[in-house]
Parts: structure tokens; C-alpha cells; sequence
């Protein structure tokens, strides 16, 4: 029997392990990510030979969420245990975050399972050198965005430091507590996450970027390497009174810390109308389309 219980700092060694075996491109497959974000659906994980598993509990349907494991074994053996263990008396499970590729590999061992995409998980995957030269007709307006704070405001950006801290949580704070819907669950999860990145900056290996105008804090963003080719964006924070705050972060961000890496992951846009049109805005490469199985076990 798997047992499953909450994640913790303590797991990353042998859950990057897993993770990096597997060398998927889904933002659902950081050792960061899951740290940050379980209390969004009451997330937790099991180890299963070289397997990492996490499931979400906290469903709508009460039908527990599992991630497509990371790693490697018997894969036989695993769906057995996770039978067994979240299914104990024929209930069905979903694999969640399902490329299209590993759909058709999953309807191998589960041939009835029909993959559904699910567009909110969608991540918007991008050439790292778009969001560094902003070349080409498509981004005139980014251009004369960042032009426009360039010209404008006496900013400098500079790697985030330890002496920042504070002051980027504070700023985080002042921005949700300004938002409308601030106390609706996934903003008030927005906040544990950005504190569990700044809790363990260091330990998590994350980089970090401050955007400053005449000395003030004016945006701030956090991301890390995600596989071989891919880097990751987890979170973006600005203030839009500056004109063209965001455009100059990103472009600042991307360029200070993942030029060495052909793709941008800026992970999804949760089914947010405003979030769905500010990722297309930076022309994605394609979007990585996931979705989920639901597993019926035969009896």
C-alpha cells in the first residue's frame, strides 16, 4: 500500500531525482512548484520505487487527482498499488496534467480511458529569444512598451538578493490586498506560494530578478531551470502604474537568467480571461496541451 502524506523541503533530493529522470516540460513537474502550491487542491505525495507520485484529494467529484508519475519502475506494479490504495473498492482515479503523447501511452495499459484536454491547463511555452529581442512586427506594441519605461523612469533591475526579501513580500501583499477577489482561495494560495519561494530561495536553487525606479520596488520575478531545454517563470509581479513595468521585467528576467535555455515555460492561465490574453500577448511557440484521463478499473 502507498502511503501518501504532505510534502516537505526535506523531499527534494529524491523527488528532483524522479523529476529529472523523466525530464518532462509540464510546470507541474518542479520540485518548487509542488512545495508551493498544495494547498491548492490538498496535495500530497508517495515514493514508489524510483516513482515520485502526488495526487490532489481536494477535488470537486471527490475523485483524487494523480499527476502522471515521474521516474522510473514497474509500471504495472505502481497502477496496482495505486489501485489498491485510492481504489479500494473499484472507485475511479484521474491522471492529471496528460500530454497528448503520454495519453496515447497510458490508453495502452487503460485502452477504455478517453483523454479530455483542459485548456486552463494549457502552458504557454515560448522561444526564450522572442522574449529577449521582442523582434519582429508581432511585438511593436512590446517594443514601444518597454521603449516607454526605458525612457520614462530611472529603473535599474538587478538579481534578487536576500536584502530584498521583505520588501518583495510586502509589495506582494500590498498588490493582493488591493485585488479584487483577494479572498478567494487561489489568491489567498498565491500568497503561501510566494512565501514558500522566498522561505526557501536558497535551498530551492531559484533565481530571482528586482525591478526598481529611482530606488523603489516596482516588480519582482522568480523562476528556475525545468528540464534540459526549459525554464520556468513561477511568478511575476508588478506595478502597472508604471507604464511598461511588466514588458521591461520580462524581458529584464528572460534575458538575466535563462538565455542559456531554448524555451520559456510561463506556465497557465488557469481559465482567467485576463491571464489567458496577457500570455498570448507574448506570442507562445505553441502551448503544451494537457488534459486528464479518468481510469475505470476493470473488474
Amino acid at each position: 500500500m502507498l502511503t501518501f502524506r504532505t510534502i516537505s523541503i526535506s523531499d527534494q533530493p529524491w523527488i528532483t531525482k524522479a523529476l529529472r529522470q523523466s525530464n518532462f516540460q509540464g510546470c507541474e513537474y518542479c520540485f518548487s512548484n509542488n512545495l508551493a502550491w498544495y494547498r491548492a487542491s490538498n496535495s500530497k505525495i508517495a515514493p514508489f520505487q524510483d516513482f515520485y507520485l502526488i495526487a490532489a484529494f481536494d477535488t470537486a467529484d471527490g475523485i483524487p487527482d494523480v499527476t502522471v508519475p515521474s521516474g522510473s519502475g514497474d509500471w504495472a506494479a505502481l497502477f496496482r498499488e495505486l489501485r489498491e490504495t485510492l481504489c479500494p473498492n473499484g472507485e475511479p482515479l484521474r491522471f492529471t496534467g496528460v500530454t497528448r503523447e503520454t495519453a496515447a501511452w497510458l490508453q495502452k495499459w487503460f485502452p477504455s480511458a478517453v483523454w479530455e484536454p483542459d485548456a486552463a491547463a494549457f502552458d504557454y511555452i515560448y522561444r526564450t529569444e522572442d522574449l529577449i529581442t521582442l523582434k519582429g512586427k508581432r511585438y511593436h506594441k512590446k517594443r514601444n512598451h518597454l521603449n516607454q519605461f526605458r525612457s520614462r523612469y530611472n529603473w535599474t533591475f538587478s538579481p534578487l538578493t536576500a536584502a530584498d526579501m521583505e520588501e518583495c513580500i510586502a509589495f506582494s501583499a500590498s498588490l493582493y490586498n488591493e485585488k479584487a477577489g483577494y479572498d478567494s482561495r487561489s489568491s489567498v494560495v498565491e500568497q503561501f506560494a510566494i512565501h514558500t519561494f522566498f522561505t526557501h530561495f536558497e535551498t530551492l536553487g531559484l533565481c530571482g530578478g528586482v525591478l526598481r525606479v529611482d530606488g523603489k520596488l516596482v516588480g519582482f520575478s522568480i523562476g528556475e531551470p525545468l528540464n534540459q531545454d526549459t525554464f520556468v517563470t513561477h511568478i511575476e509581479k508588478a506595478d502597472i502604474s508604471y507604464a511598461g513595468a511588466y514588458t521591461a521585467l520580462t524581458q529584464a528576467f528572460t534575458e538575466r537568467f535563462a538565455s542559456g535555455y531554448s524555451y520559456i515555460n510561463r506556465e497557465e492561465d488557469l481559465g482567467i480571461a485576463g491571464l489567458r490574453q496577457a500570455k498570448a500577448s507574448y506570442y507562445p511557440v505553441y502551448l503544451l496541451e494537457k488534459g486528464d484521463m479518468l481510469i475505470r478499473w476493470d473488474k
